[in-house]
């Protein structure tokens, strides 16, 4: 049995492979300091796990595409990334900010963002037991 996300067909990304003017100081910090801009992008694709190291960022946009259900665009994700490896990080940067993602909170900052306006139950008060 499909579930119903899994039988949508795939939609396209909300901003181009090479939208990166749209974005300046994310496009910047990624030429300079890839690493930060994955490890943003790790975080939260893994939901708070740790990553193993940006030369697998193609694996984490196949996770990514699979998980929005984004489109294999504009080719194969190892090859946007093999060629276009800065612009396809921007890109998914881009993405995970449009979807409500501060990129700079990481998953744990987003989640607890996320639960501000969820109360939980109070704790009981330590006294007596039976």
């Amino acid at each position: 049995m499909t579930s119903p996300a899994s039988a949508a067909a795939p939609t396209s990304w909300s901003t181009g492979l090479f939208g990166c003017s749209s974005d300046v100081p994310n496009c910047c910090l990624t030429c300079f300091c890839p690493c930060i801009t994955f490890g943003r992008i790790a975080e939260i694709v893994d939901k708070g796990n740790t990553c193993c190291g940006w030369i697998f960022s193609c694996f984490y946009r196949s996770k990514m595409r699979k998980e929005y259900m984004l489109k294999k665009s504009p080719c194969g994700d190892c090859l946007v990334h093999f060629f276009c490896g800065l612009c396809a990080l921007c890109q998914e940067h881009r993405e995970l900010h449009i979807r409500g993602y501060d990129m700079s909170l990481g998953w744990k900052g987003n989640m607890q963002k996320q639960n501000r306006g969820v109360t939980t139950a109070p704790k009981p008060e330590r006294g007596m037991s039976r």
